[in-house]
């Protein structure tokens, strides 16, 4: 800015009469036909940053509300109760996404941000046990969902707040503030009342949800380590993450008998199931897109704000759509647990700002 004011005013040095007439001559008002454009271009700027905003924001909804109704609605209405082959599969279709978005990204601008596709032998060595991780944590996911209503779901993963806070301590060394344990201690509360009240309890999905929780919090604090490998790029990242998951996957899913299974479900031979099954991989990987553009055209506020609503229209659909019975006790609860996040992402984001 400094430099842009100097430019304006023309100081030359060795003459100090002209010197000082234009240090105190009145910067020149724009021309009538510049400051009518200008007018006119402040409002049409301001929508188009609102229409940006509402998009970004509409399409995380959409997107991740989406993932979570069709991977339900892929075991329960298809009885396909493989998760982890699920799971696998959804990565191959990421991977898949992924490759031709990175060429795609060359061509059209607002795609632009995504990197063409790489994979480099020696990076992914160090990239592998994040990896890891996301392997816990993807199969975690799709494990709870199986044994769990939809309504629960969000009350089952609630904890990684608790593990986060937990984990950052014991392998960063970095506390927490008060405030922040309180709130966590609020999601904790919600946890047990919302697991007392659930109509359709399983200890299965809880303990899976505890799980994928813990992964979570781990992959959150992982990554920051493993970021400066990719040159801090969260799309290459992304890539090696799911390049390396499909062969480290499979295993899992060969262990768990889910191969020998998948011949014998009848809607295997389903070219509809297919079709359903590679909507959810697309969905699973423009959930990290959708994640991208929201935090790109909102604030970290919003972009907090927006995941609670998120949490709340997610649990009101699954009681509209999949009739889940939610008892007064399981209502304190899921309240309690999204109250408790909110609280503490604002407590987090007001952290940050200091």
């Amino acid at each position: 800015m400094g430099s842009n004011n100097n430019d304006m005013r023309e100081v030359r040095l060795g003459d100090e009469d002209e010197r000082k007439i234009e240090m105190d001559r009145p910067p020149l008002s724009p021309t009538p036909g510049k400051a009518a454009a200008q007018d006119l271009a402040a409002p049409q700027s301001l929508e188009k940053q609102k229409s940006q905003i509402l998009g970004a924001v509409s399409f995380y909804f959409f997107i991740s509300i989406s993932l979570v109704f069709l991977n339900k609605a892929i075991m329960k209405n298809y009885k396909f109760e493989l998760p982890l082959f699920i799971t696998w599969y959804q990565q191959v279709v990421s991977l898949v996404c992924i490759y031709l978005l990175g060429i795609f990204g060359r061509s059209y601008s607002v795609i632009s941000f995504i990197p063409p596709f790489e994979f480099r032998t020696i990076v992914a060595k160090d990239i592998m046990p994040l990896t890891t991780v996301l392997i816990g944590m993807i199969s975690f996911n799709n494990l709870c969902l199986q044994y769990v209503e939809v309504s629960f779901y969000q009350v089952a993963r609630s904890l990684s707040i608790c593990f986060s806070i937990l984990l950052t301590y014991l392998i960063l060394g970095q506390k927490t503030s008060q405030k922040a344990i309180l709130a966590c201690g609020l999601v904790f509360m919600g946890f047990v009342l919302g697991s007392l009240g659930e109509v359709n309890f399983s200890w299965l999905g809880v303990i899976f949800g505890i799980a994928s929780s813990m992964f979570v919090a781990l992959y959150s604090i992982y990554v920051k380590k493993v970021l400066p490998y990719v040159e801090g790029n969260e799309w290459k990242l992304m890539a090696y993450n799911t390049t390396l998951s499909i062969p480290m996957l499979f295993p899992l899913v060969l262990l768990n008998g889910e191969i020998g299974r998948l011949q014998e479900e009848p809607v295997a031979s389903d070219p509809n199931f297919w079709v359903v099954m590679t909507i959810t991989g697309v969905f699973g990987y423009l959930i990290s897109v959708a994640i991208f553009m929201q935090i790109k055209h909102t604030s970290p506020l919003t972009n907090t704000i927006s995941g609670t609503v998120k949490a709340c229209v997610q649990t009101i659909l699954a009681v509209v759509i999949w009739g889940n019975e939610i008892t007064g006790t399981n209502a304190m609860g899921i309240g309690l647990v999204i109250a408790g996040s909110f609280w503490y992402s604002m407590i987090r984001y007001s952290e940050m700002r200091k």
